[in-house]
């Protein structure tokens, strides 16, 4: 039976962040990560878009606003130093009509209030800018968005850790707990603290341990399509303005770190956490659990589920998803396009309770265990500011002992 100071549950972008700060503080202690697949960063880690998030969706009192400038420049600076590339490529939000450019007005009010640099841009002058993009009278143009290859970024901390003494478990799954003993589907582990950072599975996790009670995960879907024709076509990210009532950014146009361009992704409800290509990996229980919830929703409207619902499962269809895409640019070749690439699911949290979907991070815990809830977009970007304030909050309360709960405590 191995015992640890800290055991992390999780091998995504967050578990080892989290194991990084640990080991930046207290290079003595001993640091493991239990990760159920065979290698980091399987799921949302490393299938997301590798955008670095500028942080002007959010709102001043959030989180998500607290972390994502300074994310965005942290990770920039990880990349450099580890000679990773980087794709400073800048990001337009563009307007379809009189509505959306008051979103953008707001976009640009929360972008002030949070420290973060947007410029207007005339409909006349954003070709100086992406000569495809086109928009309604304005737009804004955000410079510090960025792009970086999420895979690698991994891996590359992956390998510093364990550097560091780290211990990785690969292929281990936590099955339960008992006080500090751990049990895997391998062996027993013991611990002094307990990090759970599991993202789809967090909320199961953290029941265990008697948190996360109001919370359960509904996992969103999002596909992307690549556009093979011309990686020129369009020159940076190009994204419509949100429904800020959710949580999604709505189907943009993503430069990735290699200059490719693609279209996405979709947010269409799944109906098991791991759904990502016909019945692989289905599990009945996440199945019957994630449609009670979502019948609810469609029952009730919360958040107008319906509509989101219906609007969402039209993406399946390629030639929708290419159609609403278009609409942010002058000229697109709709036979450019390919297959759908490697999906990605979003560990969305639902309140049990109030029916909404949970816009913040979501951390919960006490002396013996912290929980990291909701570590979805821009969690990426976010990842190593919020690991040093989930250590510092993780370290203050065991010394005060007092037990915690909420998005922004």
């Amino acid at each position: 039976m191995y015992k640890y100071d800290y055991l992390i549950v999780g091998g995504g972008i967050i578990g080892l962040t989290i194991a990084r700060e640990l080991k930046a503080r207290m290079p003595k202690k001993t640091v493991c990560i239990l990760e159920k697949e065979k290698d980091v960063a399987f799921h949302s880690s490393g299938r997301n878009s590798g955008v670095l998030h500028a942080g002007f969706y959010y709102s001043a009192d959030s989180l998500k606003a607290k972390f994502t400038k300074e994310g965005n420049q942290a990770m920039k600076e990880y990349c450099r130093l580890h000679q990773l590339p980087i794709n400073e490529c800048g990001k337009l939000v563009i307007a379809a009509n009189e509505d959306e450019l008051n979103g953008l007005k707001e976009l640009k009010r929360r972008g002030d209030l949070n420290g973060v640099n947007l410029t207007w841009v005339d409909e006349k002058d954003i070709d100086q800018y992406d000569k495809n993009a086109k928009t309604y009278k304005k737009a804004l143009f955000s410079p510090s968005t960025a792009s970086v290859d999420p895979l690698l970024v991994c891996q590359t901390m992956k390998q510093e850790l364990v550097e560091k003494g780290v211990d990785f478990y690969f292929q281990t799954k936590y099955i339960k707990s008992n006080g500090n003993h751990i049990e895997t589907n391998k062996e027993v582990l013991t611990c002094d603290y307990f990090i759970n950072a599991a993202g789809l599975y967090a909320d199961q996790i953290a029941k265990d341990f008697g948190f996360g009670k109001k919370y359960t995960v509904i996992p969103f879907k999002g596909i992307y399509l690549r556009y093979a024709e011309n990686k020129a076509s369009v020159t940076m990210n190009i994204y419509p303005v949100p429904n800020l009532n959710n949580p999604f950014l709505g189907v943009h146009y993503t430069k990735t770190v290699d200059g490719t361009i693609k279209i996405g992704p979709t947010a269409i409800p799944a109906f098991w956490r791991e759904n990502y290509r016909g019945l692989e990996r289905f599990n009945l229980k996440e199945f019957l659990r994630i449609i009670y919830y979502e019948t609810k929703l469609f029952v009730t409207n919360a958040f107008q589920f319906r509509r989101l619902a219906f609007t969402e499962m039209k993406k399946y269809r390629k030639k929708y998803l290419i159609h609403l895409a278009k609409g942010l640019v002058r000229n697109i070749n709709d036979r450019g396009f390919e297959k759908s690439i490697k999906p990605g699911i979003r560990a969305q949290l639902l309140n049990t309770e109030t029916l909404e979907l949970v816009q913040d991070f979501v951390i919960e815990g006490d002396k013996e265990s912290i929980h990291v809830l909701n570590a979805v977009s821009p969690g990426f970007t976010c990842s190593i500011p919020f690991a040093r304030y989930i250590v510092d909050v993780m370290m203050k309360k065991k010394e005060d002992k007092i037990m915690i709960g909420g998005a922004t405590e």
